[in-house]
Protein backbone atom coordinates (compact mmCIF):
# COMPACT_ATOMS: atom_id res chain seq x y z
CA UNK A 1 0.00 0.00 0.00
CA UNK A 2 1.59 3.47 -1.10
CA UNK A 3 2.46 5.96 1.73
CA UNK A 4 -0.30 9.01 2.38
CA UNK A 5 0.31 11.53 -0.38
CA UNK A 6 -1.04 14.27 -2.32
CA UNK A 7 -2.22 12.68 -4.71
CA UNK A 8 -3.61 9.68 -2.59
CA UNK A 9 -5.40 12.42 -1.01
CA UNK A 10 -7.06 13.84 -4.22
CA UNK A 11 -7.88 10.28 -5.77
CA UNK A 12 -9.73 8.97 -2.23
CA UNK A 13 -11.89 12.10 -1.90
CA UNK A 14 -12.55 12.22 -5.48
CA UNK A 15 -13.69 9.30 -5.69
CA UNK A 16 -15.35 9.10 -1.92
CA UNK A 17 -17.28 12.15 -3.21
CA UNK A 18 -18.24 10.63 -6.75
CA UNK A 19 -19.72 7.30 -5.07
CA UNK A 20 -21.88 9.00 -2.28
CA UNK A 21 -23.12 11.57 -4.18
CA UNK A 22 -25.29 8.71 -6.31
CA UNK A 23 -25.06 6.24 -2.92
CA UNK A 24 -27.03 8.96 -0.89
CA UNK A 25 -30.37 9.04 -3.27
CA UNK A 26 -30.21 5.08 -4.96
CA UNK A 27 -27.35 2.71 -3.57
CA UNK A 28 -24.42 1.37 -5.90
CA UNK A 29 -21.32 3.65 -4.87
CA UNK A 30 -19.36 0.94 -3.54
CA UNK A 31 -18.94 0.43 -7.44
CA UNK A 32 -16.53 3.25 -7.16
CA UNK A 33 -15.35 3.52 -3.33
CA UNK A 34 -14.29 -0.30 -3.30
CA UNK A 35 -12.04 -0.64 -6.62
CA UNK A 36 -10.78 2.71 -5.81
CA UNK A 37 -9.47 1.72 -2.40
CA UNK A 38 -8.35 -1.44 -4.04
CA UNK A 39 -6.02 0.50 -6.55
CA UNK A 40 -4.24 1.86 -3.14
CA UNK A 41 -2.53 -1.74 -2.90
CA UNK A 42 -4.98 -2.13 -0.33
CA UNK A 43 -6.01 -5.99 0.48
CA UNK A 44 -9.61 -6.90 -0.20
CA UNK A 45 -10.40 -7.73 2.83
CA UNK A 46 -9.26 -4.12 4.67
CA UNK A 47 -10.40 -2.78 1.77
CA UNK A 48 -14.06 -3.93 2.73
CA UNK A 49 -14.08 -2.43 6.40
CA UNK A 50 -12.41 0.80 5.34
CA UNK A 51 -14.99 0.89 2.39
CA UNK A 52 -17.71 -0.04 4.64
CA UNK A 53 -16.47 2.84 7.11
CA UNK A 54 -16.37 5.64 4.84
CA UNK A 55 -20.33 4.48 3.29
CA UNK A 56 -21.08 4.66 7.12
CA UNK A 57 -20.36 8.14 7.62
CA UNK A 58 -21.61 8.86 3.71
CA UNK A 59 -25.55 6.88 4.82
CA UNK A 60 -25.63 8.75 8.55
CA UNK A 61 -25.37 11.72 6.48
CA UNK A 62 -27.98 11.25 3.45
CA UNK A 63 -30.44 10.19 6.41
CA UNK A 64 -29.74 13.60 8.19
CA UNK A 65 -30.62 14.97 5.04
CA UNK A 66 -33.65 12.98 4.46
CA UNK A 67 -35.30 13.36 7.89
CA UNK A 68 -34.75 16.56 7.93
CA UNK A 69 -37.05 16.86 4.93
CA UNK A 70 -39.45 15.20 6.12
CA UNK A 71 -39.72 12.91 3.29
CA UNK A 72 -38.70 9.69 5.17
CA UNK A 73 -41.23 7.30 7.31
CA UNK A 74 -39.87 7.50 10.48
CA UNK A 75 -42.57 5.68 11.86
CA UNK A 76 -41.73 2.71 9.86
CA UNK A 77 -38.14 2.79 9.09
CA UNK A 78 -37.23 2.88 13.15
CA UNK A 79 -38.88 -0.05 14.15
CA UNK A 80 -36.94 -2.35 11.01
CA UNK A 81 -33.98 -0.59 11.91
CA UNK A 82 -33.10 -3.40 14.35
CA UNK A 83 -33.92 -6.27 11.88
CA UNK A 84 -31.24 -4.65 9.35
CA UNK A 85 -28.37 -4.00 11.75
CA UNK A 86 -28.95 -7.75 13.52
CA UNK A 87 -29.07 -9.04 9.58
CA UNK A 88 -26.09 -7.36 8.50
CA UNK A 89 -24.02 -8.21 11.33
CA UNK A 90 -25.24 -11.81 10.70
CA UNK A 91 -24.31 -11.81 7.45
CA UNK A 92 -20.27 -10.09 8.22
CA UNK A 93 -19.92 -13.09 10.42
CA UNK A 94 -21.14 -16.12 8.17
CA UNK A 95 -19.12 -14.15 5.14
CA UNK A 96 -16.26 -15.72 7.11
CA UNK A 97 -16.76 -19.71 6.73
CA UNK A 98 -18.99 -19.23 3.21
CA UNK A 99 -17.95 -17.51 0.05
CA UNK A 100 -19.89 -14.75 -1.14
CA UNK A 101 -19.38 -14.96 -4.81
CA UNK A 102 -21.53 -17.92 -4.69
CA UNK A 103 -24.51 -14.93 -5.18
CA UNK A 104 -23.51 -13.47 -8.04
CA UNK A 105 -25.68 -15.31 -10.88
CA UNK A 106 -28.78 -15.06 -8.46
CA UNK A 107 -28.11 -11.15 -8.11
CA UNK A 108 -27.68 -10.40 -11.83
CA UNK A 109 -30.66 -12.25 -12.16
CA UNK A 110 -33.13 -10.27 -9.76
CA UNK A 111 -30.78 -6.76 -11.00
CA UNK A 112 -32.22 -7.62 -14.19
CA UNK A 113 -35.94 -8.58 -13.33
CA UNK A 114 -35.68 -5.24 -11.13
CA UNK A 115 -34.54 -2.97 -13.41
CA UNK A 116 -36.86 -4.48 -16.23
CA UNK A 117 -39.99 -4.06 -13.83
CA UNK A 118 -39.19 -0.24 -13.28
CA UNK A 119 -38.77 1.23 -16.82
CA UNK A 120 -41.88 -0.73 -18.20
CA UNK A 121 -44.26 -0.07 -15.07
CA UNK A 122 -44.66 4.07 -16.42
CA UNK A 123 -46.20 5.26 -13.50
CA UNK A 124 -45.26 3.44 -10.75
CA UNK A 125 -43.40 5.66 -7.46
CA UNK A 126 -44.72 8.58 -8.80
CA UNK A 127 -46.79 9.52 -5.67
CA UNK A 128 -46.89 8.12 -2.71
CA UNK A 129 -49.85 5.75 -2.27
CA UNK A 130 -48.73 3.74 0.65
CA UNK A 131 -51.58 3.52 3.41
CA UNK A 132 -50.71 0.99 6.35
CA UNK A 133 -49.13 -1.89 6.34
CA UNK A 134 -51.37 -5.15 6.27
CA UNK A 135 -50.38 -8.55 7.23
CA UNK A 136 -49.21 -9.74 3.88
CA UNK A 137 -46.81 -6.48 3.15
CA UNK A 138 -45.79 -6.56 7.04
CA UNK A 139 -44.42 -9.61 6.73
CA UNK A 140 -43.03 -9.05 3.29
CA UNK A 141 -41.13 -5.56 4.23
CA UNK A 142 -40.07 -7.24 7.22
CA UNK A 143 -38.10 -10.24 5.64
CA UNK A 144 -36.95 -8.04 3.33
CA UNK A 145 -34.99 -5.66 6.14
CA UNK A 146 -33.43 -8.32 7.76
CA UNK A 147 -32.57 -9.95 4.56
CA UNK A 148 -31.42 -7.33 3.00
CA UNK A 149 -29.31 -6.23 5.74
CA UNK A 150 -27.87 -9.94 5.80
CA UNK A 151 -27.20 -9.84 2.05
CA UNK A 152 -24.79 -6.61 2.68
CA UNK A 153 -23.18 -7.61 5.76
CA UNK A 154 -22.01 -10.64 3.52
CA UNK A 155 -21.87 -9.55 -0.14
CA UNK A 156 -23.26 -6.56 -0.67
CA UNK A 157 -23.61 -5.34 -4.29
CA UNK A 158 -27.46 -3.88 -5.04
CA UNK A 159 -28.23 -3.43 -1.25
CA UNK A 160 -29.70 0.01 -1.94
CA UNK A 161 -31.85 -0.99 -4.96
CA UNK A 162 -32.81 -3.62 -3.33
CA UNK A 163 -34.23 -1.83 -0.46
CA UNK A 164 -35.59 1.05 -2.14
CA UNK A 165 -37.71 -1.54 -4.56
CA UNK A 166 -38.80 -2.99 -1.18
CA UNK A 167 -40.46 -0.02 -0.22
CA UNK A 168 -41.46 0.53 -3.52
CA UNK A 169 -43.20 -2.49 -3.97
CA UNK A 170 -45.77 -1.79 -1.07
CA UNK A 171 -46.98 1.35 -2.31
CA UNK A 172 -43.66 4.41 -1.73
CA UNK A 173 -43.05 6.91 -4.05
CA UNK A 174 -39.38 7.06 -5.45
CA UNK A 175 -38.20 10.09 -3.11
CA UNK A 176 -39.53 8.55 0.19
CA UNK A 177 -38.69 5.10 -1.17
CA UNK A 178 -35.07 6.30 -1.56
CA UNK A 179 -35.37 7.98 2.04
CA UNK A 180 -37.01 4.98 4.00
CA UNK A 181 -33.69 2.99 1.96
CA UNK A 182 -31.02 5.37 3.47
CA UNK A 183 -31.44 4.62 6.92
CA UNK A 184 -31.86 0.82 6.52
CA UNK A 185 -28.52 0.86 4.43
CA UNK A 186 -26.51 3.14 7.07
CA UNK A 187 -28.12 0.37 9.47
CA UNK A 188 -26.26 -2.13 7.57
CA UNK A 189 -23.02 -0.35 7.15
CA UNK A 190 -23.35 0.82 10.97
CA UNK A 191 -23.38 -3.02 11.83
CA UNK A 192 -20.35 -4.01 9.36
CA UNK A 193 -18.53 -1.09 10.48
CA UNK A 194 -18.55 -2.87 14.17
CA UNK A 195 -17.64 -6.36 12.60
CA UNK A 196 -15.02 -5.28 11.13
CA UNK A 197 -13.70 -3.42 13.29
CA UNK A 198 -13.63 -6.26 15.87
CA UNK A 199 -12.07 -8.26 12.99
CA UNK A 200 -9.27 -5.75 12.82
CA UNK A 201 -9.80 -4.74 9.19
CA UNK A 202 -10.06 -1.26 8.47
CA UNK A 203 -7.76 0.96 7.20
CA UNK A 204 -8.69 4.08 9.39
CA UNK A 205 -6.74 7.05 8.22
CA UNK A 206 -8.00 6.32 4.27
CA UNK A 207 -11.20 5.31 5.37
CA UNK A 208 -11.68 8.45 7.41
CA UNK A 209 -10.43 10.19 4.29
CA UNK A 210 -12.56 9.24 1.93
CA UNK A 211 -15.55 8.93 4.56
CA UNK A 212 -15.22 13.18 4.99
CA UNK A 213 -15.73 13.53 1.04
CA UNK A 214 -18.11 11.15 1.29
CA UNK A 215 -20.17 13.31 3.78
CA UNK A 216 -20.01 16.74 1.31
CA UNK A 217 -21.17 13.59 -1.88
CA UNK A 218 -23.87 12.71 0.68
CA UNK A 219 -25.15 16.42 1.22
CA UNK A 220 -25.28 17.38 -2.24
CA UNK A 221 -26.77 14.35 -3.99
CA UNK A 222 -29.56 14.43 -1.28
CA UNK A 223 -29.99 18.26 -1.91
CA UNK A 224 -30.28 17.56 -5.68
CA UNK A 225 -33.00 14.60 -4.91
CA UNK A 226 -34.96 16.48 -3.05
CA UNK A 227 -35.26 19.36 -5.24
CA UNK A 228 -35.46 17.40 -8.69
CA UNK A 229 -38.18 15.12 -7.45
CA UNK A 230 -39.32 11.40 -7.83
CA UNK A 231 -38.45 11.27 -11.82
CA UNK A 232 -35.03 12.05 -11.34
CA UNK A 233 -34.55 9.15 -8.56
CA UNK A 234 -36.33 6.65 -10.60
CA UNK A 235 -33.77 7.11 -13.93
CA UNK A 236 -30.71 7.22 -11.38
CA UNK A 237 -31.61 4.48 -10.00
CA UNK A 238 -32.56 2.34 -13.10
CA UNK A 239 -29.08 3.96 -14.34
CA UNK A 240 -27.60 2.39 -10.92
CA UNK A 241 -28.74 -0.24 -11.40
CA UNK A 242 -27.92 -0.76 -15.21
CA UNK A 243 -24.08 -0.26 -14.32
CA UNK A 244 -24.55 -2.54 -11.18
CA UNK A 245 -25.92 -5.68 -13.55
CA UNK A 246 -22.85 -4.99 -16.08
CA UNK A 247 -20.50 -4.64 -13.16
CA UNK A 248 -21.43 -8.30 -11.60
CA UNK A 249 -21.25 -9.68 -15.52
CA UNK A 250 -18.01 -8.19 -15.69
CA UNK A 251 -16.72 -9.79 -12.23
CA UNK A 252 -18.55 -13.15 -12.98
CA UNK A 253 -16.95 -13.86 -16.56
CA UNK A 254 -13.04 -12.12 -15.17
CA UNK A 255 -13.60 -13.92 -11.63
Amino acid sequence: MEDLSVQMIVFLVMAGFLASFVDSVVGGGGMISLPALLMTGMPPSLALGTNKLASSMGSFTSTISFLRSKKMDTKLVWKLFPLTFIGSACGAFVVRYLPSDMLRPLIIVLLILVTIYTIFKKDWGSENKYQDLTWKTGIFIVAASFGLGFYDGFFGPGTGSFLMFSFLMIGYSFLTAAANARLLNFASNLAAVIMFAYLDSIQYTYGIIMGISMIVGALVGTKVAIQSGTKYVKWLFVSVSVLLISKQCWDLLHG
